[in-house]
């Protein structure tokens, strides 16, 4: 018991601004993948976005990632490093509407930022989404899933999780780590 909790000790503490199993493991998948030689202990917790909660331009988005982080950070100080992680969609021209991430990771010296990959709606999604309804509801209900977002999400469905929605987050999460990687280049 001891042994374990030392090593929690030596571990860097990650607060994901999150309880959503798909964006703890994205996270656990980038931070693991970027930093191989390190462990970390992470733990997900609830705060808010700041945002609606279907953010729909790319820079809302973005800041409903930052807000999170920031909220994680105000919640949680004993930390090494902060994630928050929104989805979010945009319209493109006339029909198009786009769906993808913004990653924030926060530690006290640095921030990184990182987006995920760009797919593009069906149709009967976007319908759905002007009638007000969220991507994962939308998803939901024309795919005939239950609480997909906190499954595959959209583009596992669409892609017949060839990239599930943790797969997609994972690499954000990576490039929002890059300057963390990379601090001498980083002010």
């Amino acid at each position: 018991l001891l042994l374990h909790s030392l090593k929690e000790d030596m571990d860097k503490k990650v607060i994901i601004a999150s309880k959503n199993p798909v964006k703890l493991k994205a996270v656990k998948e980038g931070f693991t993948k970027m930093f191989q030689e390190e462990t970390f202990n992470f733990k997900g917790i609830s705060v808010p976005s700041g945002v609606q909660d279907q953010p729909m331009e790319d820079d809302t988005t973005l800041r409903g990632a930052l807000n999170r982080a920031n909220n994680a950070m105000a919640k949680v100080q004993n930390a090494d490093y902060w994630v928050g992680i929104e989805g979010g969609i945009e319209k493109t021209g006339e029909k198009e509407m786009q769906a993808f991430a913004w990653i924030v990771v926060k530690s006290r010296q640095y921030i990184g930022k990182g987006k995920t990959g760009t797919f593009f709606l069906p149709d009967e999604i976007i319908s759905l989404i002007n009638e007000g309804k969220e991507l994962g509801e939308a998803d939901d209900i024309v795919f005939g899933q239950n609480n997909s977002k906190q499954k595959n999400g959209a583009v596992g469905i669409l892609t017949g999780n060839v990239i599930d929605r943790a797969d997609l987050y994972s690499q954000g999460v990576i490039l929002a780590l890059i300057p963390f990687k990379h601090t001498s280049y980083y002010s």
